[in-house]
């Protein structure tokens, strides 16, 4: 299956860096997108345009789909399914959980195989090293599929139930947008009160964040307990500090929202004892 020809519905900034990677690595690639225009840099390239869903969908055996979210990838790919179908469908639009394992069974009566995806890179690091991406569905459509869609990022499968690539992916990004809230609020802190922002966040943010990440993601917990080495009475007192200074400076009440949780995790430990 490596050599089978591919087809990407969907030329977004995701969607476009997906076939630009399937390109440069000598995939065979026809492209659609719902608005025209969009195209001519991949055709340029070697990319095939089609000029219907449909006709994208039937010049691939395998078809991906990157588009807004589950409204539209249902829109899109509705004329080709009206009536039976088959073949073989790749969805790494984001959406939940239920959204994929009823797109699943949507797909299914139409007689398509199917395999939920996260992507776990942002365009311009789609098939560079670290990047990769979330598989689940079927295991024996996913090791036919993984060798043609490796261009694109280290495929990495996480299970039977469709569901379960939307999971970490939502999960994952979860993280990564409680981490940029936790930078802006700092950044937004330094500048309140006069400091050289620029230096912060090199020389004090960044490599802080980088030691401490591995002890964050090692300690993240859906339970009460908290480690005894974090010493959650003391915790609990610097989080209280850190959101003083933070209203003393101005600094908007809703940035601070990370603090106000792990104040509130830190303070049921102490209770809890």
């Amino acid at each position: 299956m490596r050599h089978e020809r591919i087809s990407i519905v969907g030329l977004g900034a995701m969607g476009s860096a997906l076939a630009s990677a399937l390109l440069e690595a000598g995939r065979e690639v026809t492209v659609w997108n719902r608005t025209p225009g969009k195209a001519g840099e991949l055709v340029a390239r070697g990319a095939r345009e089609a000029s219907s869903v449909e006709e994208a969908i039937g010049a691939g055996g395998l078809t991906v789909a990157c588009l807004l979210d589950d409204a539209s990838v249902r829109e899109a790919l509705g004329p080709a399914l009206r009536k039976p179908a088959g073949g073989t469908l790749v969805n790494l639009t984001s959406g939940s959980v239920r959204q994929a394992r009823e797109l699943a069974g949507w797909l299914g009566g139409y007689g398509v195989r199917f395999l939920a995806g996260g992507i776990m890179a942002v365009p311009p690091t789609v098939g560079t090293e670290g990047s990769f991406i979330l598989y689940s569905g079927a295991r024996d459509l996913f090791d036919r599929v993984a060798p043609v869609l490796g261009p694109i990022g280290r495929p990495h499968w996480v299970g039977e139930d469709p569901g379960l690539a939307a999971l970490y992916d939502m999960a994952a990004l979860s993280g990564m947008y409680g981490m940029g809230a936790g930078a802006d609020h700092a950044v937004a802190l330094v500048h309140a009160e006069g400091g050289d922002v620029e230096t912060f966040k090199r020389e004090v943010l960044r490599p802080w964040m980088e030691q401490m990440l591995p002890i964050t993601v090692a300690g993240a917990d859906v339970s009460e307990s908290v480690p005894d080495e974090y010493n959650p009475a003391m915790q609990a007192t610097g989080l209280e500090t850190i959101l003083s200074a933070s209203a003393e400076a101005g600094v908007p009440a809703d940035l601070a929202g990370h603090l106000r949780s792990s104040l509130w995790r830190m303070q049921r430990a102490v209770t809890a004892g």
